[in-house]
């Protein structure tokens, strides 16, 4: 029987989405008219401003026919031992009028929680409010998986953070991931920018199988009917037979991932691959829980996709 991963089969289009990006509402360098018309110039179909703790709903370029998806970027830091790690969260919701709790330009606090036992009553008043969670950048927080790996309502984590892998060579391989995905948590992966300057704008984003409407795109975020890419181009993933098959845009390299064997990869030098088979067994003879695969181009651009559940 094939099993396909959600974002792929429909009959909607692939819109191009940024979920995490700065203006100068908090500290980014563009206006927010600059920061959407040159995502609208970049071929985004939809866009989040997620300005620190300042929640948005409004167009500032409104004569573009981009879509906003409302929302903002909570934090919380907590000091340890003479240092200070941190939990960010980027909210994406629907609406005013169809049940959004935050008001436009509400400002809230900072969180004060020492671990994510204490953070976890944030997540909850945001879920309340009816948004939806990524938790954003573990590699740049000092968050290894132990420090967010209970936390409850994230429909996603950033596996692709433009602004960390720019400026720190983090938040750029997906960190963590298998370590959730592993403990049975089922908890897609994003690619954002969280652009802050304006050359960290239009790195990462995310490619969703849905209507270009608030409602329809947050459905298929929290459905998984997306993956998330830097570059190449993702076409059908899917499991049948007892094999994980991939096509995709042109690429050097594809590879296999999960928690129960080590990783295996396809390599084409000349970066003209656009199709590869993993045999993973079926039946009694798969002992995969989940896979997942990345495909990185001749320029070492990456795309990520969902992964597909198996147990």
């Amino acid at each position: 029987m094939k099993k396909q991963q959600q974002a792929f089969g429909g009959t909607e289009k692939m819109l191009k989405g940024g979920l995490h990006c700065h203006t100068k509402r908090s500290d980014g360098a563009g206006t927010p008219e600059e920061v959407i018309r040159l995502h609208y110039e970049n071929g985004y179909d939809f866009l989040a401003l997620t300005d620190h703790r300042f929640y948005n709903y409004e167009n500032f370029a409104p004569e573009l026919p981009i879509t906003i998806i409302p929302g903002m970027e909570f934090d919380n830091t907590f000091e340890r031992d003479h240092g200070f790690r941190c939990f960010h969260t980027v909210c994406i919701g629907p609406e005013k009028e169809n049940g959004n709790g935050y008001e436009q330009d509400e400002r809230l606090e900072s969180g004060k929680a020492k671990d994510q036992l204490e953070y976890q009553p944030y997540l909850d008043e945001i879920h309340a409010k009816g948004n939806l969670t990524i938790y954003c950048h573990p590699e740049w927080s000092s968050t290894p998986a132990s420090y967010f790996n209970k936390l409850q309502g994230n429909f996603a984590m950033e596996l692709w953070n433009s602004g960390c892998a720019i400026e720190y060579e983090m938040d750029n391989k997906a960190s963590y991931w298998d370590e959730l995905l592993g403990q049975g948590m089922k908890i897609y992966g994003v690619a954002t920018d969280d652009g802050h300057a304006m050359h960290h704008h239009c790195k990462g984003w995310v490619m969703v199988r849905a209507e270009n409407k608030v409602s329809a795109i947050l459905d298929a975020l929290k459905n998984g009917a997306f993956y998330a890419s830097c570059g190449p181009e993702i076409y059908d993933f899917y499991v049948e037979d007892g094999k994980a098959v991939i096509d995709c845009s042109p690429v050097a390299k594809i590879r296999i991932h999960s928690d129960m064997h080590p990783s295996h990869m396809r390599r084409d030098p000349e970066g003209n691959m656009t199709h590869a088979e993993f045999n993973i067994g079926e039946g009694e003879k798969c002992s995969y829980r989940y896979v997942r695969l990345t495909i990185i181009d001749k320029e070492g651009r990456q795309a990520w996709t969902n992964p597909i559940w198996l147990d």
